[in-house]
């Protein structure tokens, strides 16, 4: 494999050409290893950003695609359809609260973050009221790289501090800070009520990640808070987006992180998981009040929408994930987590120690320098992706008891050897 071409030519998530990062070459991936090319096998800590929740070199989910590759690739989905995509829409449906009966295909969770925007945009428009032109969300939040998902995004933690000049303007509120199991309190929803009181006549919805903030800092917070969220926005006339590409199918112990909280957004956007790592695809679904309301052509449609491969395997990852035991095997994950990370809340370096579902989360006090961190990883068969001050778990669901120990111990280890912040 050639590196140096790598590191010359390919630029990798937010690095730099001119000073590269390390990038480990892999060669094959099966179960929850990937194969590196010099023969180490490392146990992957972060089903490849969330999404490979199946692990790797799934016969079923091979199977899916090699079926659908012998019939057809890829149709465009104007004016054609097929029955991959009809499947997979069924199939959503099914699994899905009953008022969410419209859906919408498309590339990426970024992408699918600007289709909710515009769904909304263009049902106000619709409605004639034009007066409503911002979107409100919390700070600490991430949903993507696209123009429209960036506007969204923390803009200091958000990543995206320096487009700031060419993103439209919202208004941003304090991020919950009401733990999973805390106690309720009306405090918490002060800010966010009080921006809504006095900014609903011009806010089109509102858009964050139910339960759990993930890039923006790993956050879980009350279900509570999107009771009174739901209420809220009835209340004053604005939309409700849920984006639960991080969250969905499984990830915090619900099927979709709202059931948490029994409430429905009018649109929540799909990704990550939805194909099990296979392939891009998301999904945008929303109610019957938005789809009737935009009533004319909704103005988007990528090239690649409903692409037949990535609907036959998402509709197989789906199937494969109903048919096993998912809830219990997520909780047994959390078990295990909350056991064995807890002894970390006594290192110096760790600020707090946090587990929801099949995610597990170190914070610590300061960042520390990840370059050695990971390289200490991997040198213990280990694949993690540290960002900021946070260690952070998402296993593949079918990793085993001891492989996870593997993960955690290598973690506790290495958080105690001396590490340059």
């Amino acid at each position: 494999m050639d590196k140096e071409f790598d590191q010359a030519h390919l630029w990798h998530p937010y690095t730099s050409l001119t000073n590269p990062t390390k990038n480990y070459p892999v060669e094959s991936a099966d179960g929850v290893y990937l194969n590196l090319t010099d023969g180490k096998r490392l146990i992957d800590g972060m089903s490849s950003w969330w999404c490979c929740i199946h692990g790797y070199n799934h016969p079923v989910l091979n199977q899916a695609v090699v079926d659908q590759l012998n019939k057809v690739s890829h149709v465009m989905f104007g004016g054609l359809t097929h029955e991959p995509a009809i499947n997979l829409g069924k199939e959503l449906l099914a699994i899905t609260d009953e008022s969410l009966n419209a859906i919408f295909f498309a590339d990426s969770g970024s992408v699918a973050v600007e289709v909710a925007m515009k769904m909304a945009s263009q049902y106000c428009f619709e409605q004639g009221l034009h007066e409503k032109n911002q979107f409100m969300t919390f700070s600490k939040g991430y949903h993507g790289d696209t123009f429209g998902a960036m506007s969204v995004c923390d803009p200091d933690t958000g990543m995206h501090h320096k487009f700031s000049k060419l993103l439209n303007q919202h208004i941003f509120v304090d991020a919950p800070h009401c733990g999973f199991d805390q106690a309720w309190d009306e405090k918490y929803l002060l800010e966010f009520e009080q921006q809504l009181v006095k900014n609903h006549k011009k806010i089109i919805a509102v858009i964050f990640e139910p339960i759990v903030q993930g890039t923006g800092g790993m956050n879980f917070y009350s279900p509570h808070y999107l009771k009174r969220v739901r209420a809220l926005c009835d209340q004053y006339n604005v939309l409700l987006i849920f984006d639960e590409i991080a969250t969905g199918f499984g990830r915090t112990g619900k099927l979709f992180a709202y059931e948490h909280a029994d409430v429905v957004p009018d649109i929540m956007c799909l990704g990550k998981s939805l194909t099990g790592g296979y392939m891009t695809l998301s999904a945008v679904m929303c109610n019957s009040m938005i789809s009737d309301g935009i009533g004319t052509n909704f103005m988007h449609g990528p090239t690649f929408m409903a692409n037949p491969l990535a609907c036959a395997v998402a509709l197989a990852s789906i199937k494969l994930l109903l048919s096993s035991d998912w809830q219990k095997t997520v909780n047994r994950i959390e078990s295990q987590l909350t056991v064995e990370l807890e002894i970390n809340r006594q290192n110096p370096l760790v600020k707090d120690v946090r587990v929801l579902g099949a995610i597990g989360v170190i914070e610590l006090l300061e960042p520390l320098d990840w370059t050695v961190f990971q390289d200490k990883m991997v040198e213990k068969g280990v694949w993690v992706r540290p960002f900021m001050n946070l260690l952070y778990l998402m296993p593949p669901f079918i990793i085993e008891a001891e492989q996870l120990t593997h993960i955690t111990s290598a973690l506790t280890a290495t958080l105690n050897e001396e590490i340059p912040c």
